[in-house]
């Protein structure tokens, strides 16, 4: 075996999923949470997976635990206006030295039907991209909820 197809082979792992069953990911795209996700502390690896190829939705996979995964999405295109602060300990925990090595995502609860489904704003996930470090916020205050409509109802006074 040639040293180059040996260091490839070392860059993949299968790992067993909730959603798509077993898949090979490569090691460099295990993103890790240093303290895991509020209540799942003892899971600090994770795989963003494409989730419905047509649909901008992904699924947070952790490498550990097949049963533990999120349906995300980038909530910008649902809430244009939505955004938060990151303290300098966060960016520093993060490593993060440019605003484009940010990707957020906020976790759905989906519902049936699907326009019932509601995104967690209060708790985004901030990734920082380059360094594939991630942290879930948790904001304070009352401008998010942690149910709120993806899709606005029709007939429903906002």
């Amino acid at each position: 075996m040639s040293t180059s197809i040996y260091k490839e082979v070392f860059k993949k792992m299968k790992v067993e999923t909730k959603y798509q069953g077993e898949m090979e990911i490569a090691k460099e795209d295990i993103v890790i949470f240093a303290s895991g996700l509020p209540g799942f502390q003892e899971d600090n690896e994770f795989v963003l997976l494409p989730f419905l190829k047509e649909l901008p939705y992904f699924i947070l996979q952790s490498v550990k635990t097949p049963n533990l995964a999120f349906v995300v999405v980038d909530p910008y295109p649902f809430f244009p206006d939505y955004q938060y602060q990151l303290s300098d300990a966060n960016i520093h925990s993060l490593k993060i030295n440019a605003p484009q090595d940010v990707a957020t995502f906020v976790i759905l609860t989906l519902k049936e039907p699907f326009a019932l489904s509601t995104a967690n704003l209060q708790g985004p996930l901030v990734i920082n991209v380059k360094e594939q470090l991630g942290k879930q916020l948790i904001l304070q205050g009352p401008a998010y909820q942690t149910k709120h409509p993806l899709f606005p109802q029709e007939g429903s006074a906002c």
